[in-house]
């Protein structure tokens, strides 16, 4: 990171904040390598809490600069007509993650609003707060997919695409994840949207032990993938992902469709196609879901792949 390119970020932000988001938005997305000097930086808005996360160790003097230009930031006409509560910048290269309160009140829960649903995260306990905001566009397709179908949410950690199913009408969904804890917030968010869990199921197992349940509750409309990269002693995603892709078949209806994702800049498209192709011929690819506009990234491969396969039987 570049002491020299927080001029940019500085310009950007206050730009963003001239007419504040009124839903949960990224403000600046450095990962996506399109700002030199800043690519392990990144700025969302959460309805009020501004969230800072460096993604790697900076400088000191980097990081002298950056609190600098934020404490100037944070004295504008702009931060104080935003309705900003806090700033806050988490350090996700540390252990842990600690975050630090920049400005105003730090609350460690937060509700917000994406796509007019609700959605509680956790600030400061955790590394992720319990949203991934690239997959906005991949909820709202979701949802309009939804209707009167069964739905399987693979590691579905705080269940984002239960929300948005429900919401558009679905039948029954179905989450898996190993994390409990993920689950339960799950719960809370359905509750936050008035929904009615009779329609949800929620199945804390790993998943690779648990094909027998998963099966039980099918055959599914609609199956959702959204693994993480690694996840130490459960799964390792280019060794791990064939595994599922070819159980598809049996658990899929005739017309079912896929929702197949990935999230590594290393790993393309193409490994999921070719790996569909390898192991479940007869659910074709459709298309690739673009991404908000806010994940700018030069390399169109660099960020989240959201790709929807057709069962063709």
């Amino acid at each position: 990171m570049e002491t020299h390119a927080l001029a940019t970020l500085e310009d950007i932000l206050h730009s963003a904040l001239s007419t504040p988001p009124t839903e949960v938005r990224r403000l600046f997305h450095g990962r996506g390598r399109c700002y030199e000097g800043l690519e392990q930086l990144t700025v969302d808005w959460l309805q009020g809490q501004v969230l800072i996360c460096l993604f790697k160790e900076p400088s000191e003097e980097f990081l002298t600069a950056l609190q600098t230009i934020l404490k100037s930031w944070t004295e504008s006409d702009v931060w104080q007509q935003s309705g900003a509560t806090s700033l806050l910048l988490q350090h996700r290269a540390r252990d842990g993650a600690p975050m630090d309160v920049l400005w105003g009140e730090h609350s460690e829960h937060q509700e917000v609003i994406e796509s007019g649903l609700k959605y509680k995260l956790d600030l400061g306990r955790k590394q992720n707060n319990g949203l991934f905001f690239d997959m906005r566009f991949g909820r709202d397709w979701v949802r309009k997919q939804a209707k009167n179908k069964r739905i399987l949410n693979l590691f579905s950690y705080t269940c984002g695409f239960s929300i948005t199913a429900i919401e558009g009408g679905a039948d029954h969904v179905v989450n898996l994840d190993m994390a409990k804890a993920a689950l339960n917030r799950g719960r809370e968010n359905h509750h936050l949207n008035n929904h009615d869990l009779k329609k949800v199921s929620f199945m804390g197992h790993e998943l690779f032990k648990s094909w027998g349940k998963v099966r039980k509750y099918g055959p599914y409309d609609l199956i959702i993938i959204d693994p993480p990269s690694f996840q130490k002693g459960s799964f390792a995603l280019t060794k791990d992902y064939q595994k599922i892709l070819r159980r598809l078949p049996e658990l899929l209806t005739e017309s079912g469709q896929v929702l197949a994702c990935v999230n590594d800049p290393a790993i393309t498209s193409q490994f999921l196609i070719d790996g569909m192709a390898a192991e479940a011929p007869e659910i074709t690819f459709d298309h690739r879901l673009d991404n908000p506009p806010e994940f700018q990234d030069i390399d169109p491969e660099g960020g989240l792949k959201a790709l929807v396969f057709t069962h063709k039987a």
